[in-house]
């Protein structure tokens, strides 16, 4: 009686063996993901996109034609509007505006386009951001009809803060140039072209911000 329950007992034991090596193996593999998580610390905001330098600061600048080689077909049903900000400091690039909008849920760049001022992106250097590549809503407008100009308007940043300084020749020469594109190659008229302070409770893009003169020049592009 004795012997037969010894071979149970190893019977059984032989059994276990495999559950229990396959469980340490499934522990081992859970705490080498868990480090490399830890490894790879928290994730960045996204502000993947492609960068136009200013036209004249390099033989082999890209031109404003380049905006409409999207990733994703050009939704042209979609787009009624063009809103125009600035990012409210004078120092900004793509990434440090992307790492501001993450941190308020914004899921990376709320911007289509980001245009800079030589303070953290080129003067005049023209920013694609991934929304506009992908065809995706904004996430810049604020205002009661926030949710509508997200999802059919498009958002140009300037960076600056437009009620402190005037925004640079080259900045406003490149947000001319990507308006009257936008306009022309989507059918979106005059009017339709706002600033953020029309919509929303805000001041941007600053009271130094020369709408007569963009207009103006809008009108002599188109």
């Amino acid at each position: 009686m004795g012997t037969a329950i010894a071979n149970a007992r190893t019977h059984l034991a032989r059994l276990r063996r495999p559950q229990v090596v396959w469980l340490s193996l499934l522990a081992s593999m859970t705490l080498v993901g868990g480090g490399l998580v830890a490894l790879e610390g928290p994730r960045s905001p996204r502000s993947d996109g492609l960068a136009l330098v200013a036209p004249g600061r390099t033989p082999s600048a890209t031109g404003i034609e380049a905006v409409f080689r999207t990733r994703s077909e050009l939704d042209r049903d979609r787009w009624a509007r063009i809103v125009i900000h600035d990012s409210g400091s004078h120092y900004g690039s793509p990434e440090s505006i992307a790492s501001v909008h993450e941190s308020r849920n914004m899921r990376g760049l709320g911007y289509h386009f980001v245009i800079g001022n030589g303070a953290g992106a080129g003067d005049g250097e023209l920013f694609v951001g991934y929304r506009w590549l992908d065809q995706l809503p904004g996430a810049h407008a604020g205002g009661p009809d926030a949710e509508w100009h997200n999802q059919r308007a498009i958002g140009i940043c300037l960076v600056g803060d437009g009620d402190r300084r005037p925004f640079s020749r080259a900045q406003m020469q490149r947000l001319a140039d990507l308006v009257a594109a936008l306009s022309r190659e989507l059918g979106i008229p005059a009017d339709q072209v706002v600033l953020h302070r029309e919509i929303a409770p805000t001041s941007s893009p600053g009271r130094l911000f020369p709408e007569s003169a963009l207009r103006e020049r809008l009108l002599s592009l188109r």
